[in-house]
């Protein structure tokens, strides 16, 4: 009943309670023939199904209403009910995030659509931002809620059961959309109306647009077109090229920069014009009519009036520029040739003009000569340049050239100055030819004069030269053979003055010919730069170094005298001292070698030698003083001695140091022998080894000598056994040792000089000998005992500490171990443990402290 009046819209009456079945099936079929008549198609569902209460044939009738009444006009792009509703939701749910609808079950389960279609049309009803996918019972209420309370569609879900089912109900959730949809469809419509007059409005102010773009771009190329027609039918011709090659970059630029842009213009002028006649067309617009004057075609016949004019214009300028290439390639000819004539001419009027002549020599005369033939040359060579200069200023004249005045006025001034030059060459050969004649005598005369007083010049030069030449000797007979040539010098001194005076004579009797023939001679012979008072003031300084050339070679005399005498003193003293040290030095190898006696009688011995050095001083001294004198006097060598005094003083080092030295060895080798308990015997014995593989005796042993001395001992230094020989004396070493048939290797050797020799110096001394034997034949102490003697004190622990150093050691020797002690790091240490190890290694230079 409650179905039929919904779908009929009409009330029908109650039936009575003894008709209600009756009745009943009479209303749902009336029902039933208007869905018919709606066109719902409805299979096997009958009144009596409806009225007894078959529930799955009414949800069946029920869905085919509502797919019929609510969501079968639902379509977007043609697609069907169910496809189209669901493209309308896709589309509106697009920009949301976490939204993704894809079907009407599980797509809608966490609420979010529902809440996102609700804030596309009414953002203001949803704060969609604050909600979470993962509370999906609290969105659907949420959308449910303000679906019901402000959009009028009913709850017609529970937001429990679509959470509960794994995939809910998708008619109902369709069913439910679809009241979303029907909602906002008046949203829609108003929607769609608004964008259709937007479109419309659109497509008319582009047009218009478009328009009054032609309209602009049309007037303003028109413009341009007239602006620029008058300037290319201009043709005022200018003067010069340069100014017609202006013209022409600028016609350049035009085409080049002003016109490419007008073209695209133009063609895009023509482009916006179709379109535009097109888009009115399609948009059922009347056809575009453009103001008078600016249609396509009126700005088509203004191009091509500009395109012809544009080429009558660029023809007339390169007739024009070959026109004036040609006056200015005659012109600039005529500037060249001119300035190159009048560069030519420079000076020349002058240079003719000059009475040098007068004042020359006959060599000068000679060779103006020479340069005025050659001029005279070069002047008739430049005849043809003058006419080729005025044939040009002619031509220019008939081509009527602008500049043609000052032309002409060069060309006149250039010939009237070629006349002048023409006359001025005559007169100049007949003066320079008169003066040669009259300086032929006197030429003679000079060339007399040079050659006499050339070499008598140079004569007085070397002599100058030798009288002032500083001279160094160093014996008196150097001094004596400067003094005897100088004495043969002074004897040719009155020859020399007889032949400058005749060199004299030769100067005056030329000067008299010029004089008497009133010729103007420059002053300078030209054969020699040599004048008579040069002559005479030389002659007057050899005459002024004469005398003191006397003085200075005296004096030398004098000195070198001096000198002498000082030579064979100290030779003398250094004659006596210098053969004392060396047998003194002598005497004190043979002492050290010897070994007479007990080592305290040698150093007994050694110090009376010592003391009779010291005694001997005196003598030095006294040579020092002499050796004094010499060096005052710059005395540099002695022929009477072969003893310097720097040997003298090396020598005197040497011995105090060789005495001092061996003094010293043999104190250590009394220390080393009562330390190390070596008996006098053993001492000797070393020595008399050392000694016998010293054979330069210089009181040390190279590596080769050291090595052949240990093997002549029987040390063994490959297999190390002589440590294992403990305190043996010598000879019982040496048996052990050649009994086990014992070499020396390199490498045991190279440990043992590193022993004796640690400077790397390449030598070993006799000390230092000393110190290796006693330490390989005594018993000494090692690191290893003193590790052990510290181990007893520890308690046999790997460690000790400061407290028992205190207890077992005297106080300073106690701290002296604390101070250098390093942290003992193994293992089993404890606060304050010391390392006692390493510290025994260090003080056998086996590690650092």
């Amino acid at each position: 009943m409650l179905l039929l009046e919904v779908i009929s819209g009409e009330r029908l009456p109650k039936p009575e309670r003894g008709k209600m079945r009756v009745h009943k099936i009479n209303n749902v079929n009336k029902a039933l023939d208007f869905i018919a008549s709606k066109g719902v198609k409805l299979v096997s569902i009958g009144a009596e199904e409806i009225v007894d209460g078959n529930a799955k044939m009414t949800l069946g009738m029920i869905w085919t209403i509502i797919l019929r009444f609510a969501i079968q006009d639902i379509s977007v792009e043609e697609t069907s009910a169910k496809e189209g509703l669901l493209l309308w939701c896709q589309r509106k749910t697009a920009p949301y995030k976490n939204v993704n609808v894809q079907n009407f079950h599980i797509s809608w389960k966490d609420g979010l659509a529902f809440n996102a279609l609700i804030h596309r049309h009414r953002p203001e009803l949803i704060e969609y931002d604050k909600l979470r996918k993962d509370d999906p019972v609290t969105n659907l209420n949420n959308a449910f809620e303000v679906a019901e309370k402000y959009l009028d569609i009913p709850k017609m879900l529970d937001a429990e059961d679509i959470v509960g089912t794994l995939r809910p109900d998708e008619k109902a959730i369709m069913t439910y959309v679809s009241c979303f949809y029907h909602a906002f469809s008046g949203a829609q419509k108003a929607e769609t109306a608004a964008n259709r007059i937007c479109k419309v409005l659109a497509v008319n102010q582009e047009n218009e647009h478009l328009m009054e773009d032609y309209e602009k771009l049309a007037s303003d190329l028109l413009e341009w077109i007239k602006r620029t027609i008058p300037w290319l039918e201009d043709r005022s011709p200018q003067k010069t090229i340069q100014e017609m090659q202006q013209k022409l970059e600028d016609f350049r630029d035009y085409r080049r920069i002003h016109k490419p842009p007008k073209v695209q213009e133009k063609c895009q002028l023509e482009i916006n014009f179709n379109t535009l006649q097109t888009k009115l067309r399609l948009s059922n617009r009347p056809a575009f009519m453009p103001s008078e004057g600016k249609m396509v075609s009126d700005i088509n016949t203004g191009w091509q009036h500009l395109e012809q004019a544009e080429k009558g214009y660029e023809e007339w300028l390169l007739n024009e520029i070959r026109r004036l290439e040609r006056l200015d390639h005659l012109a600039e000819k005529f500037r060249q040739k001119a300035s190159i004539h009048e560069a030519w001419t420079e000076g020349k009027e002058a240079m003719l003009k000059q009475k040098d002549y007068e004042t020359a020599t006959l060599s000068d005369i000679k060779a103006l000569i020479r340069k005025h033939e050659a001029f005279e040359s070069d002047l008739a060579a430049h005849q043809d340049r003058v006419e080729q200069i005025a044939a040009i200023a002619q031509e220019l004249n008939e081509l009527d050239y602008y500049d043609s005045p000052s032309v002409n006025a060069r060309c006149q001034k250039i010939c009237d100055q070629w006349d002048v030059l023409g006359s001025l060459t005559h007169s100049r050969r007949e003066a320079l030819e008169k003066t040669e004649k009259q300086l032929e005598t006197i030429d003679e005369l000079h060339l007399e004069y040079a050659k006499r007083a050339a070499p008598f010049n140079n004569w007085m030069e070397s002599a100058m030269e030798d009288l002032q030449d500083m001279f160094i000797v160093h014996t008196i007979e150097e001094i004596e053979g400067l003094i005897a040539a100088h004495d043969q010098f002074k004897s040719t001194l009155p020859d020399a003055d007889k032949e400058r005076e005749a060199i004299l004579g030769i100067q005056r009797e030329a000067q008299r010919i010029a004089d008497f023939n009133s010729i103007k001679l420059s002053g300078n012979n030209p054969y020699t730069s040599v004048t008579p008072q040069i002559i005479n003031s030389k002659w007057e300084r050899v005459q002024q170094l004469v005398p003191k050339r006397d003085h200075a070679l005296l004096d030398e005399q004098s000195k070198q005298q001096s000198n002498e005498h000082l030579r064979r003193q100290f030779a003398s003293q250094a004659n006596i001292v210098g053969p004392w040290i060396q047998t003194k030095m002598e005497e004190i190898g043979r002492i050290s070698i010897e070994m007479n006696g007990t080592l305290e009688d040698q150093l007994n011995h050694l110090k009376q030698y010592e003391q009779s050095i010291v005694d001997y001083k005196p003598n030095l001294d006294l040579l020092e003083q002499q050796h004094q004198l010499i060096q005052e006097a710059l005395i540099f060598d002695n022929k009477h001695t072969n003893y310097t005094m720097e040997h003298i003083r090396v020598g005197w080092e040497q011995l105090l140091t060789t005495i001092a030295r061996t003094s010293n060895e043999v104190e250590n080798q009394i220390l080393t022998r009562d330390a190390k308990g070596i008996s006098q015997e053993q001492m000797q014995e070393f020595r008399a080894s050392f000694n016998h593989f010293d054979k330069d005796h210089g009181g040390s042993l190279g590596p080769e000598e050291f090595k052949a001395c240990l093997i002549s001992l029987g040390y063994d230094v490959e297999n190390d056994r002589q440590k294992r020989a403990g305190s043996m004396d010598t000879d019982d070493f040496r048996a052990l040792l050649i009994s086990t048939g014992c070499s020396l290797g390199d490498a045991e050797f190279n440990r043992i000089m590193s022993v004796v020799d640690p400077n790397n110096s390449g030598i070993v001394t006799f000390q230092a000998f000393i110190d290796f034997m006693s330490r390989e034949t005594t018993d000494t102490d090692t690191a290893d005992q003193v590790i052990a003697s510290f181990k007893v004190l520890a308690g046999d622990k790997n460690y000790i500490t400061a407290e028992e150093l205190r207890r077992e050691l005297p106080p300073d020797q106690a701290e002296y171990c604390i101070a250098r002690m390093a942290p003992y790091q193994g293992p089993d240490a404890v606060p304050g443990a010391l390392d006692y190890k390493s510290f025994s290694t260090a003080l056998y230079g086996e590690s650092d402290l």
